[in-house]
């Protein structure tokens, strides 16, 4: 059901100029999808919409157009501009951020799927994130020295 809602969400936003997520929860209802408002912020967030601004100055969604290398870029950026510190313990790996940057550092990791990574949750300035063994944990702060360094 997932698949069929994500196809016709993106048909949906290819043909009509749908500006909120309460417009696009409405035309998916009209075309027979049971959703709510939560249901369709989950699906713009994993089809990775965008709102994009229309030539009347009005916005609308439309899907992301980056390549992956483009994406992973955005990643480090986001992350090397949040990062100051990070420990482990045990199998969990503590993300010290910027003041209210941990959400976005949180996300960028989450994106990059990363089989290591269970998951990160993250309050305004630190990620916990659960890593599959310790020694995962170990390899992942190795990555992201290496990829933290990796842009200047």
């Amino acid at each position: 059901m997932k698949v069929e809602r994500h196809s016709k969400i993106i048909q949906l936003i290819n043909q009509y100029d749908i500006e909120t997520q309460e417009d696009l929860a409405a035309r998916l209802n009209e075309s027979g999808f049971r959703v709510t408002q939560a249901t369709v912020s989950r699906d713009i967030r994993e089809l990775k919409l965008t709102k994009i601004t229309k030539a009347d100055g009005r916005s609308k969604y439309a899907v992301l157009q980056n390549d992956d290398q483009e994406l992973g870029t955005k990643y480090i950026r986001v992350l090397k501009a949040a990062f100051v510190s990070m420990d482990m313990a045990q199998n969990i790996l503590v993300i010290k951020t910027a003041p209210g940057m941990a959400m976005a550092a949180a996300a960028a990791l989450d994106d990059m799927q990363w089989s290591e990574i269970v998951g990160c949750i993250a309050g305004d300035n630190t990620i916990m994130c659960v890593i599959r063994s310790a020694d995962d944990a170990l390899l992942v702060m190795d990555k992201l020295r290496k990829m933290l360094d990796s842009i200047p």
